[in-house]
């Protein structure tokens, strides 16, 4: 089973950090071929991808967050980092790992195959 439980988030000024972590069961890193995202959702607006990566290294990002957040994750520890630096405003959301085992991360965040959601860690970004 794909379980996974999400933490590290709080209230910062802009161009503040934090740092989110996704504790991962160990089912996921039984699989040779996986992918882990962070995703977000902003008041009325409907959930997006942010970062993602590979259990070959691949990352991706959207463009919003480009050169401001860093995904990264620790297989030892079972975990998945999600580094938060210069936020912006448009940045608060609630914030969500997902994870797909048997194959890399695909080329859409909206692939109905990420499991695992958890309660979320809320960020909020003040001006």
């Amino acid at each position: 089973q794909v379980q996974l439980v999400e933490s590290g988030g709080g209230s910062v000024q802009a161009g503040g950090s934090l740092r989110l972590s996704c504790v991962a069961s160990t089912y996921i890193y039984n699989w040779r071929y996986t992918c882990m995202a962070w995703f977000r959702q902003a008041p009325g607006k409907e959930r997006e991808g942010v970062a993602s990566v590979s259990s070959d290294g691949r990352t991706n990002y959207a463009d919003s967050v480009k050169g401001r957040l860093s995904i990264s994750q620790d297989n030892a520890k079972k975990t998945l980092y999600l580094q938060m630096n210069s936020l912006k405003p448009e940045d608060t959301g609630m914030y969500y790992c997902a994870a797909i085992v048997g194959t890399y991360c695909p080329g859409d965040y909206r692939d109905s195959r990420f499991g695992g959601w958890g309660q979320g860690t809320q960020v909020t970004v003040s001006s």
